[in-house]
């Protein structure tokens, strides 16, 4: 006998900020929807189970404003990247390598290099050195954030 699952129907649903509008594209077998931002009005797409659990709760807004439509205090964000973050190449405490970006999988016995920009992680590539995932992460800031930089610059 087989079961299958009704599939959920998130339409119309709102999850923090995200107001559901309908289905997505489903992506590595996940069902994703298509949301719009109630904070800024941009769509976005996210899975089934980061808005049920609340991981996502806006298109990123949220975290380049305050409630009060202003940039929180000391930063400025620019296409959903804080511009000083990048600048100061900022260091999480949680963070073991001592770059940011990088970290060791003790399951796979590899180093893993990712690298957050304009509200996306990018993956780089697990790597059996912490040299190569180091080059890794430096070469992705090289090629994102230096030509940001240098465009936010020239709009200052």
């Amino acid at each position: 006998m087989s079961h299958s699952r009704k599939k959920l129907d998130l339409t119309g649903q709102v999850f923090g900020k995200l107001r559901v509008i309908g289905p997505a594209a489903s992506r590595n077998g996940r069902t994703r929807w298509r949301c719009l931002c109630e904070g800024c009005g941009r769509e976005t797409e996210v899975s089934t189970a980061h808005l049920t659990t609340g991981h996502t709760r806006s298109c990123g807004c949220s975290y380049e404003t305050s409630e009060a439509g202003k940039p929180p205090p000391g930063l400025t964000l620019v296409e959903g990247t804080c511009v000083e973050m990048i600048r100061a190449g900022t260091v999480r405490r949680n963070n073991k390598s001592g770059v940011p970006g990088v970290d060791w999988l003790p399951q796979r016995h590899r180093w893993r290099a990712s690298i957050c920009f304009q509200g996306k992680r990018r993956f780089l590539g697990s790597y059996e050195s912490y040299e190569d995932a180091v080059a890794a992460r430096k070469r992705a800031e090289e090629e994102l954030h230096t030509p940001f930089l240098k465009r936010y610059e020239k709009r200052e």
